[in-house]
């Protein structure tokens, strides 16, 4: 799942060698925190938020078929 946040987002921006993700196991989920370059964070985002919410969808729906919850926060 870490992979393959790493290859949508360094897809989506100008600086890919910017894109970093790191993955927080906890208990119950895992958080996979991605950081990029300010000037791409608009990018990654979308207008109101829509790029955010499919890349979020993609990674949950990968997680489904590992049984694990996943949580995607853009830092």
């Amino acid at each position: 799942m870490k992979e393959l946040l790493e290859v949508i987002a360094k897809s989506l921006v100008d600086n890919p060698e910017m894109v970093e993700v790191n993955e927080v196991s906890g208990e119950q989920s895992i958080i996979l925190e991605l950081k990029v370059s300010q000037d791409d964070m608009g990018k990654v985002i979308g207008k109101q938020g829509r790029i955010a919410k499919a890349i979020r969808t993609v990674v949950k729906a990968c997680a489904i078929k590992e049984n694990k919850r996943v949580v995607v926060e853009i830092i």
